[in-house]
């Protein structure tokens, strides 16, 4: 059956996956606010600082496409439970890690728990519900969880200046108790009736092992410079980039089908996917800083000059989910990353004794409204522009771009601004280097923005001819559901 939004059942998917989603999208913006009192407490550098967020970004990264093929194969809902566990458990290790580097690996494993949870989370609405109400549907799971996204800076703020930072990750845990039963209950079982063969997990490996390489050089360089250990990992990290496209080429049962990407549609989505994300990463991890070591706000102080991005993606979500249904996705995507380069460069102005009225939200007001104009409608047309059985593999895809890009910016933002390990400890030297990385941001998103006004186009719309199913993407009839 095809669920209606209306129904109660229908409200119960949206809920438990919002839930899901949630806990991963707000641990990849909480942490930021927090980076300062944990590098303070575990006596952390920015090296160290960078990987509490980026050990995070790879695992999910590199292991969100097998995540997406599990559950595919497996069943959805069951893939997207066990990571609402996986997930709690590794944010109780996070809670109570005694150093850095144990925080760090505990982080790596939530990344493991988050390529299971978040393809699993959008497949469930793509598959369950009727194809009049996907749209608002995605609207919704999208504007929700923006604000899980978008609502973590004030919340894990307000626990840092009070509970303490530890707090930030312990929250999970309550989270992932309300969402698993609810999950259980009232989410339709679904699955791709295609999907067999073998795992690729020699793709995995190679994937994962090359954001890690790539990585640690961006990470490194700063503190090493060019060094043999530095250039070498680079290499390496590249070759191995290279090598995973050959492998999944070759293989029968690839992790990545690399003919989905004959669909020009889920190409240009996925590149413009590169752009935004890498500059909302970078943009969200140097602003939190910058808040905090240069202007002089608190971790709650900080967290709420972020909260006008939570008010609009709240309110206007789904209305620009169901807009760009009616418009065709070409002019959101060619206007939200505009707007979200303008916000990037309004930040310019925030520095010292800065006004938080005249400089501040201003700039969050035109970020917020870049995103609320891109965010629905680049998740909803990924899943158009693929076959409705093979949607966990391209939500997999589409998150392992975003993931990948974030991983990738938060990594070599600070060595092409020229922070160095201790910069974060000094207003002066952070506040010259986030003058520099802003326009970085902005100019990525001016190019997110050229892509898609040169390549998206409307699913079905723009041509009548057979080929227009590989060309711009078409959906295919329901996919098959198994019993509760």
């Amino acid at each position: 059956m095809d669920l209606r939004l209306s129904s109660a059942r229908g409200r119960w998917v949206v809920l438990t996956t919002v839930l899901g989603s949630s806990m991963a999208m707000l641990d990849s913006t909480v942490v930021n606010v927090a980076l300062p009192r944990i590098g303070e407490d575990l006596d952390a550098d920015l090296a160290a600082l960078q990987w509490t967020v980026n050990a995070y970004m790879l695992t999910l990264a590199g292991l969100i496409l097998l995540g997406g093929a599990l559950g595919d194969r497996f069943g959805r809902r069951k893939v997207f439970v066990i990571g609402v566990v996986w997930f709690a458990v590794a944010s109780l290790l996070c809670g109570i890690a005694p150093n850095a580097g144990v925080l760090i690996a505990a982080r790596a494993l939530q990344g493991v728990g988050g390529a299971l949870l978040t393809p699993g989370s959008l497949a469930l609405i793509q598959a369950s519900f009727h194809p009049d109400d996907r749209a608002r549907a995605v609207g919704l799971w999208s504007g929700f969880g923006g604000v899980g996204a978008a609502v973590g800076p004030f919340l894990g703020g307000w626990l840092v200046d009070g509970p303490g930072w530890r707090w930030v990750f312990l929250l999970n845990v309550p989270l992932a108790a309300l969402c698993v039963p609810v999950a259980l209950k009232h989410v339709p079982e679904s699955r791709d009736p295609q999907a067999h063969g073998r795992f690729d997990v020699l793709g995995a490996g190679l994937a994962a092992l090359s954001l890690a390489l790539v990585t640690y050089a961006l990470i490194a360089a700063p503190e090493q410079g060019a060094s043999a250990v530095v250039i070498g990992s680079a290499v390496v990290g590249v070759v191995l980039g290279a090598l995973f496209l050959a492998v999944e080429k070759r293989r029968s049962d690839p992790m990545m089908p690399l003919t989905l990407f004959a669909s020009r549609q889920f190409t240009a989505i996925n590149v413009v996917t590169l752009c935004v994300y890498a500059a909302f990463s970078g943009f969200f991890f140097l602003t939190a800083l910058q808040l905090q070591v240069v202007v002089g706000y608190s971790a709650l102080q900080a967290g709420t000059a972020l909260l006008p991005t939570t008010v609009l993606m709240l309110f206007l979500s789904a209305k620009s989910g169901e807009l760009a249904q009616r418009i065709g996705p070409r002019v959101p995507l060619t206007v939200g990353p505009l707007l979200c380069a303008g916000g990037t460069l309004l930040m310019l102005r925030v520095g010292e004794g800065a006004s938080y009225v005249a400089d501040v939200l201003p700039a969050m007001l035109v970020m917020g409204a870049g995103m609320v104009t891109l965010v629905a409608p680049l998740t909803a047309t990924v899943l158009a522009s693929v076959d409705t059985g093979k949607a966990g593999l391209a939500s997999g895809i589409n998150n392992a771009a975003a993931r990948a890009a974030g991983l990738v910016a938060v990594a070599a933002l600070p060595l092409l601004a020229g922070m160095g390990p201790e910069a974060y400890r000094s207003a002066a030297e952070f506040g010259a280097t986030f003058r520099r990385a802003m326009p970085m941001c902005a100019g990525v998103l001016v190019l997110g923005a050229a892509i898609a006004w040169a390549t998206v186009r409307t699913p079905g719309r723009e041509c009548g001819a057979p080929e227009c199913k590989v060309h711009c993407g078409v959906t295919s009839p329901p996919l098959e559901r198994t019993s509760d």
